[in-house]
């Protein structure tokens, strides 16, 4: 398949830049030239082959996406979160997957190890992970447990010779053919749900790969296996128990999404509307028929929305400030906006938004698994729901 080349250009119609540092704008401009130069040209050859790019890991690591807030003493960028989204907006307008493999690396494992790890755990595993060297994936969903991680079955008990022992299993975990660490939540003897690192090669631990995705298929997706994992007891995360742990971690990658989402959306709606100036019906543009400015100007206000209500997101996470239920409505927006601008940017390009020669095809089929992952679409309305009557509908 001939490599397209990315012509892509950043809606901006709220001049939404102007709220930016300089060092921002030096950042998205470095990860949207890494985009165009490394991921434009071979994702859509690794989609339509269901194949995950192995080469990227080292190069987001060097790029600084593995946890780019995470402070420098231990491998991170030490940025802002402002900083954090406008990463993850330029990867994801590349490529969901490609800002799952981020995503996950830092806010489910690298983040996890930093707030409740151990010194020794932080220098241990931190660098490695930061740097690319090694990839990491967050066990928390299971075959049967997935809105409701409380009833998680996997479970370890103390062997009494500085080793626990874990069973269990969990699935829809993305990184996790190719990972050397694993974050899991599993319950102690008491019940309690506490974090433990899991290293490729332990015996008992096996992670085999999901085939037949129609979604993020140049992301590698598994299982997690752990039959009689011994596990050393200093690889516990001692510093959390309880829910606190993964859902803490969830809310630092929701936010990712938030602005990841919006990227996909933009690459959408640019693509449409340079399709739309040049495809000729009717001996006119078809941009010059009212339907499709319709499309056209209904998706740059619900970007240009989702820009400040990141952005402000964005300044209330760098003041401590921003509660979960903020971040889940902002995830919440940025998917469903994302969804449907992909589905009218593809009516814009007719037949040929099914093909791999645009990209709006994939960037929905991808946000198909978006907006369900980390928390489904519902979950997050109803999260909202009770943060402002202060009724739970969950139980």
């Amino acid at each position: 398949m001939a490599a397209k080349t990315d012509n892509f250009q950043s809606p901006d119609y709220f001049l939404v830049d102007e709220l930016l540092t300089e060092e921002h704008k030096l950042i998205r401009e470095s990860v949207r030239n890494y985009v165009k130069k490394e991921i434009s040209p071979i994702i859509e050859d690794y989609a339509q082959r269901a194949a995950f790019p192995q080469q990227i890991v080292k190069q987001l690591g060097d790029l600084g996406c593995f946890g780019p807030t995470i402070p420098e003493q231990y491998g991170g960028g030490g940025l802002d979160y402002i900083s954090y989204g406008l990463m993850m907006q330029e990867l994801e307008r590349g490529d969901s997957g490609v800002r799952s493999t981020a995503s996950v690396q830092g806010s489910l494992v690298m983040f996890p190890i930093y707030e409740y790890g151990s010194e020794e755990q932080r220098k241990k595993y931190l660098p490695r992970l930061a740097s690319g060297e090694w990839l990491g994936c967050f066990g928390l969903t299971e075959p049967n447990h997935g809105s409701d991680p409380s009833s998680m079955l996997s479970n370890f008990k103390d062997n009494g010779d500085g080793y626990v022992i874990l069973n269990g299993s969990k699935m829809w975990i993305s990184n996790a053919p190719y990972s050397q660490v694993a974050v899991v939540w599993a319950k102690n003897e008491n019940g309690e749900i506490q974090g433990l690192i899991v290293e490729r090669g332990m015996e008992g631990f096996t992670t085999p790969t999901t085939h037949g995705k129609w979604s993020l298929r140049a992301s590698a997706t598994g299982e997690l296996v752990f039959d009689n994992v011994k596990v050393p007891k200093e690889n516990i995360l001692p510093k959390v128990k309880g829910l606190k742990g993964p859902l803490s971690c969830l809310t630092k990658a929701r936010y990712g999404i938030a602005w990841g989402s919006i990227g996909a959306a933009m690459d959408c709606y640019d693509t449409a509307l340079h399709y739309s100036k040049e495809r000729i019906q009717f001996d006119r543009p078809i941009g010059g028929f009212q339907l499709q400015q319709k499309k056209l100007a209904e998706m740059i206000t619900e970007i240009t929305k989702a820009q400040l209500l990141n952005w402000r997101l964005g300044s209330l996470m760098n003041e401590g400030r921003a509660t979960p239920a903020q971040v889940s409505m902002a995830k919440r927006n940025g998917c469903e906006v994302a969804a449907n601008i992909a589905r009218d940017a593809r009516q814009i390009l007719g037949g040929m938004g099914i093909t791999g020669e645009y990209s709006i095809m994939r960037h929905m089929m991808n946000i198909e698994s978006v907006i369900t992952y980390e928390g489904t679409h519902d979950v997050h309305l109803l999260i909202t729901g009770m943060d402002i009557t202060g009724l739970n509908a969950f139980k």
